[in-house]
């Protein structure tokens, strides 16, 4: 198997590419958001208007990459998890596509998101043996801690969508990420290493800490350079400056800077990134665009 096509349908993003297995090396890909995860926290399901964007961005990506969709590696995650209707939503978009989508849970999630980030921090040549990664999606927020060829991951149940849905005030939202560093300080704790985390690299990626790093980079959503985002240094300090930027950018600018169906969700996601810069004690991380969708890619060519 030369190329294979694979598909992240997220809580928010549909993410699609086109991998060459013999080279290891990404041909083509397609973004699109879609919002699967609207109003999800206050009905429990996935809307029709959700699921007809997921058909619509299936259809579009079929023809603008030449795939088939039936013949697509699909994963969804979170959004899908939490949905009370997912199985009827994975019925229709088969009925609908011929995309046959797998609910992955949060440690499958975690393991196919780091091979593509261990595969990403080797090619960008930066130590791949022990880092913290941070996966900050829609729904669900996942940690993993590499230490060379073992990993410690877990998935907690919040993400840029559902909290953004969930609370209305700074106030609210701040006090509860509060509660969550305290549940992530646990889990941490709980770890039955020995290693000192104060030495590992704090790697993030997803949809927040690239837009961090292309803004600190000058650049924009229609400007979006990933070759140069790889590999950028985001300092706990740059996640203030785009809050300030967003503070005083007017609607168009904030759609030019962070792409619509995005905007009302990139400042929650800057304060989980800074509830984890705390949680670690981190001053600066590394950002990387590999994620999920080129994990699952990645872990097939190596099947096959």
């Amino acid at each position: 198997m030369r190329n294979i096509v694979t598909i992240d349908l997220g809580s928010n993003s549909f993410r699609v590419l086109v991998y060459d297995c013999l080279n290891f090396k990404p041909i083509s890909e397609y973004n699109q958001v879609v919002g699967m995860a609207d109003k999800l926290i206050q009905t429990g399901e996935i809307s029709q208007d959700a699921i007809n964007r997921v058909i619509t961005a299936i259809n579009d990506s079929s023809k603008k990459l030449g795939y088939d969709p039936k013949d697509a590696i699909c994963v969804t995650t979170a959004a899908m998890r939490m949905a009370k209707n997912s199985n009827e939503v994975l019925s229709c978009l088969l009925k609908n596509t011929g995309a046959k989508f797998n609910i992955i849970n949060g440690k499958e999630e975690a393991r196919l998101t780091l091979l593509a980030v261990k595969y990403a921090l080797k090619r960008e040549k930066l130590d791949s043996d022990n880092f913290i990664l941070l996966d900050i999606g829609g729904g669900s927020t996942e940690i993993i801690i590499n230490i060379k060829d073992r990993y410690f991951s877990k998935s907690f149940n919040f993400g840029i969508v559902t909290l953004t849905q969930k609370y209305s005030t700074y106030t609210d939202l701040i006090n509860d990420l509060e509660t969550k560093k305290i549940d992530i300080k646990n889990f941490l704790s709980e770890l039955d290493i020995e290693e000192n985390f104060e030495k590992f690299n704090f790697v993030a990626t997803a949809g927040t800490p690239t837009t961090i790093a292309a803004i600190k980079l000058g650049q924009d959503f229609f400007h979006y350079d990933k070759e140069q985002v790889n590999g950028t240094k985001v300092k706990l300090s740059d996640l203030q400056d785009c809050l300030d930027i967003f503070k005083n950018s007017n609607e168009h600018e904030l759609l030019q800077l962070v792409g619509k169906g995005r905007v009302e969700f990139i400042e929650v996601g800057i304060y989980i990134y800074r509830a984890i810069f705390e949680v670690l004690n981190k001053k600066e991380s590394i950002v990387l665009d590999d994620g999920l969708r080129e994990g699952v890619a990645i872990n097939q060519c190596l099947i096959n």
